[in-house]
């Protein structure tokens, strides 16, 4: 067995372990990164990336299919393995940044193995034992496959497989509508296919209500199937027959099947018993500062037990870069962490929804809306369905959730207002190019202060006075 001895062992090379590979080499710490399957994980791979390829070619289909005033819509000849070459094009676009060559480049031990502890202190990745101060856990997450009974005997697709299917699915079932689940038929619809939602609960029912109802219909009006409230019981089928019997004995047939139904961590094998690192099926059990019950071994991304995001992977490497790399207090508040569905409206959270909101603050909470009706952009661009509402306590905004077009890019905003706890004055004093969507959140900001400015009989008073004396 070959022995590496090295400052900072990285353990999966996803958003999360890449981006504390490349900056803890780059400051100048030893650094090994191991990795079983493929650079760039699961969002290079089979999800962000992909996904966001294919939901573009949809969005490009259904503007055909949609057409605009003055503008004839017209029936989209789609070639749905071109798309899918469209999809890998991007991939293999983005892949040399994640690439071993880079990152060996960068100064990095690369290892293409599976890693398991052996102890406190030391993994083994194929013949090769690493001996390292610190240990970061980022192996991420795959698809989660419920016991359904027949799961075992039926074929079905997960985001780990479905990107690679090249002939459109004339019936595509989907079980699960959460993000990915209602993404992927809405892309799926625009591109050709029929599609069916099975969901046991409520769709996005994560998200809040009213602005999940905008999706929701908007997904029921392009010709999605939603069949809401109904856990799946049974499996059935083969090849191009797949059958869905549900709760209430009703049954679904399709052509393919989709399990999209949540994600299970990636911790299997990894022998985290031998270094004294504790964990649960939700994933390893961090304190504030990532740092697991083995003060040397850190955990980010899917793994640390959060919210599963790739933005939240690489939000979670700096904070342990800090620490591991620069001996600096860090540590990480998920209280303002901002989230994306990427349907059309698009769907997004920052902070608190509303019903978070008042079980935490009770009535010192405000909430105002801005509706993109009133917008002049979103008028522009008949693109008008939509709103923002922002909750705010004492001043500050606490939670945005916002439906409607751009809505990920709008969030932003508001992401940084929660986590740097500016004041609602500060959004309304923004001044914002004219026209933009981005102006919906001035006019949120300056909605928190109308009632106040205009609704104000001693303000009244004392602009009478100012109005009679003032020179």
């Amino acid at each position: 067995m070959q022995r590496i001895e090295t400052d900072i062992c990285v353990i999966g090379a996803g958003s999360g372990g890449l981006s504390v590979a490349a900056g803890a080499v780059q400051m100048g710490a030893r650094v090994v990164l191991i990795e079983a399957g493929e650079m760039g994980g699961d969002c290079l791979n089979t999800g962000c990336v992909p996904s966001k390829a294919l939901i573009a070619a949809a969005k490009a289909a259904q503007a055909q299919r949609h057409g605009f005033r003055g503008v004839a819509p017209v029936t989209p000849q789609v070639d749905f393995g071109a798309v899918k070459d469209h999809v890998q094009a991007v991939i293999d676009k983005i892949a040399p940044v994640d690439s071993q060559a880079r990152f060996e480049g960068l100064g990095c031990t690369v290892i293409r193995a599976f890693a398991r502890f052996t102890g406190p202190r030391e993994v083994e990745a194929g013949d090769t034992v690493v001996r390292a101060r610190r240990f970061v856990i980022a192996t991420g997450s795959h698809a989660l496959v419920p016991p359904i009974q027949g799961v075992e005997t039926v074929p079905y697709l997960t985001n780990e497989t479905i990107f690679g299917l090249r002939d459109r699915p004339q019936h595509l079932i989907v079980i699960g509508g959460g993000p990915i689940g209602v993404e992927m038929a809405q892309a799926h619809r625009r591109l050709g296919c029929e599609v069916t939602v099975i969901e046991g609960a409520r769709v996005l029912g994560r998200e809040d209500p009213e602005l999940a109802a905008v999706v929701i219909a908007a997904l029921q009006a392009e010709g999605i199937t939603l069949v809401e409230g109904q856990p799946v019981v049974r499996l059935s089928g083969c090849d191009g027959v797949v059958e869905v019997t549900l709760g209430d004995g009703r049954q679904v047939t399709g052509s393919h099947l989709l399990m999209a139904v949540g994600r299970k961590v990636a911790l299997e094998g990894m022998n985290l018993e031998a270094a004294g690192v504790a964990y649960t099926s939700k994933g390893v059990t961090v304190d504030d500062r990532l740092r697991s019950s083995n003060r040397r071994v850190y955990a980010v991304g899917d793994v640390a037990g959060g919210l599963q995001f790739t933005h939240v992977a690489a939000w979670h490497a700096g904070i342990v870069i800090r620490q591991a790399v620069l001996g600096l207090p860090a540590k990480a508040d998920p209280r303002a962490l901002p989230r994306a569905t990427y349907t059309d409206p698009e769907l997004a959270q920052a902070g608190l929804t509303e019903a978070e909101a008042r079980k935490l603050h009770g009535d010192k909470v405000t909430v105002v809306r801005a509706e993109f009706a009133h917008n002049d952009r979103a008028l522009a661009e008949g693109k008008t369905k939509g709103m923002i509402k922002v909750m705010v306590v004492k001043g500050r905004p606490v939670g945005t959730s916002i439906v409607g077009a751009h809505a990920g890019e709008l969030v932003g905003l508001w992401a940084l207002a929660i986590s740097s706890r500016l004041k609602m004055s500060a959004i309304a004093a923004m001044v914002a190019p004219y026209p933009t969507l981005g102006e919906v959140s001035k006019r949120a900001a300056g909605a928190y202060f109308s009632p106040k400015l205009f609704e104000n009989p001693t303000l009244k008073r004392l602009v009478r006075v100012v109005q009679r004396w003032v020179p």
